[in-house]
C-alpha cells in the first residue's frame, strides 16, 4: 500500500541560495541510553526517595547497596515501623535507564528546492543548534532595518 501526500508550498521570492534551513531530525526506529538530565528525568530535577523495608532480606540488601555502591547523594531516616526512607537529592543520576529517540540537530543551505551551496552542518550540542539559528534570525532583523 502506497500513501502519497501532496505538499502545498508558497512560491518562494527569492532563489534557493538565499536559504538556510533549520532541522531537527530524529530516526523513528532507534532508541538510545540517554542521561537523566537528557531524558527530561524528574528524579534528577526534583530528587527523589526510595524506600527499604529492612525487616527483610531485601529491604536489607537494598539499603547496603545504596548505602555503600550507589554512589549518590542522599539523607537517611528511619521511620518507626522498619522502613528507611533514603531521600537523593536532585541532579545526580537515577536508578533508571533512560531510553530517548537520537536527534540531530541540522543547518543546510538552500531550501525544500536543494542546497546549492552544499553548506551542511551537524550540531554536536542542541544549544549551538539554536544559537545558530538565533544569530541566523538577529542578521535577517538587521537586514531588513537597513533595508
Amino acid at each position: 500500500m502506497s500513501i502519497s501526500f501532496e505538499v502545498n508550498r508558497i512560491e518562494p521570492r527569492l532563489p534557493a541560495i538565499a536559504y538556510r534551513t533549520f532541522r531537527i531530525a530524529s530516526p523513528h526506529d532507534r532508541m538510545v541510553v540517554a542521561a537523566c538530565r537528557d531524558a527530561g528525568c524528574d528524579h534528577w530535577l526534583h530528587g527523589w526517595q526510595t524506600l527499604a523495608d529492612e525487616r527483610t532480606d531485601l529491604g536489607q540488601m537494598q539499603a547496603a547497596w545504596i548505602r555503600q555502591h550507589s554512589g549518590r547523594t542522599f539523607r537517611e531516616q528511619r521511620t518507626g515501623g522498619g522502613l528507611t526512607v533514603f531521600t537523593f537529592e536532585p541532579f545526580q543520576r537515577c536508578f533508571r535507564d533512560h531510553e530517548t529517540r537520537p536527534e540531530r540537530f541540522i543547518t543546510r543551505g538552500g531550501d525544500w528546492r536543494g542546497n546549492p551551496t552544499g553548506e551542511y552542518r551537524q550540531h554536536v550540542r542542541p544549544a549551538d543548534w539554536l544559537e545558530d539559528f538565533g544569530q541566523h534570525q538577529q542578521r535577517l532583523v538587521d537586514q531588513l532595518e537597513r533595508g
